[in-house]
């Protein structure tokens, strides 16, 4: 194939992740619609390209399409177990179906099969694991005081910011009044993660939207301002990072293990 029509495909996918993104990021919600383009525009051009795979190599194409679906499966699986969200699965489903292999030969050239998915979500789970570090480095920059942990997880806000939509993530203090007095501590790691199982973590997205039922929670923080917020970057995010990274730069794993292995 001179043209590879898996190129159309890869740029619809990119142009959605990052509006995606954006969403996520502004209100922790991508409505299923935001797939429909992507599903438009790359479906006609992945079938192109297995119509195309099948008749210069049909084993090839057969194990990028069985590949593909257990992936796609597993994907969703994942999402519906709420190891990871909904439209994390939805978005990882959909590139493994629509883009089985490079469209081109990244950098670190071509691997076999050259299945895409494998390295995406490698690449995805790096970007992942340096948010902290992100994190870290923004509040070192802004003189941001307080434990590493914190510093590792989120950083201060203002009631002001929670209520106008500007913070997102979940509170990490525990704010209580004791005879007029504020009493306020960082939540242990056991705390949060107990939380976390049992739902009861406070959002601010709930705060805002919800303002009727968290008038005591929300008069503490009033009188705490400012609060320190965990910020869970959605993982669309690095999902996005890492799609770039993997279209550009090809399978990283496979390619250190061949260099240490002498492959």
């Amino acid at each position: 194939m001179a043209f590879n029509p898996l190129l159309i495909g890869a740029a619809a996918i990119g142009v959605t992740l990052v509006y995606a993104s954006v969403l996520d990021l502004r209100s922790r919600r991508v409505p299923f619609r935001t797939w429909y383009p992507m599903l438009v525009f790359g479906a006609p051009f992945t079938l192109w390209f297995y119509v195309s795979r099948f008749e210069s190599s049909p084993s090839g194409a057969v194990t990028l399409l069985v590949l593909s679906a257990i992936f796609g499966a597993v994907f969703l699986l994942f999402g519906r177990l709420g190891l990871i969200g909904g439209a994390d699965a939805w978005a990882l489903a959909f590139i493994t179906l629509l883009l089985p292999t490079f469209p081109f030969t990244p950098l670190l050239g071509d691997t076999v099969p050259g299945f895409f998915s494998l390295p995406l979500l490698v690449h995805a789970c790096v970007a992942a694991l340096l948010v902290p570090f992100a994190l870290l480095l923004r509040n070192q920059r802004r003189g941001v005081k307080g434990p590493l942990i914190a510093r590792l997880r989120g950083y201060p806000v203002t009631a002001t910011e929670i209520s106008d939509g500007r913070a997102f993530g979940f509170l990490m203090e525990d704010l209580a009044e004791e005879e007029g007095v504020l009493q306020r501590r960082f939540l242990t790691l056991g705390e949060s993660i107990g939380a976390m199982l049992r739902d009861t973590r406070l959002y601010t997205r709930e705060l805002r939207v919800e303002p009727e039922r968290f008038t005591v929670e929300l008069a503490l923080i009033r009188r705490a301002s400012p609060v320190w917020i965990a910020v869970g970057v959605p993982f669309i995010v690095p999902l996005t990072a890492g799609f770039f990274v993997t279209l550009a730069v090809g399978d990283t794993l496979f390619y250190l293990l061949s260099r240490l292995l002498g492959v």
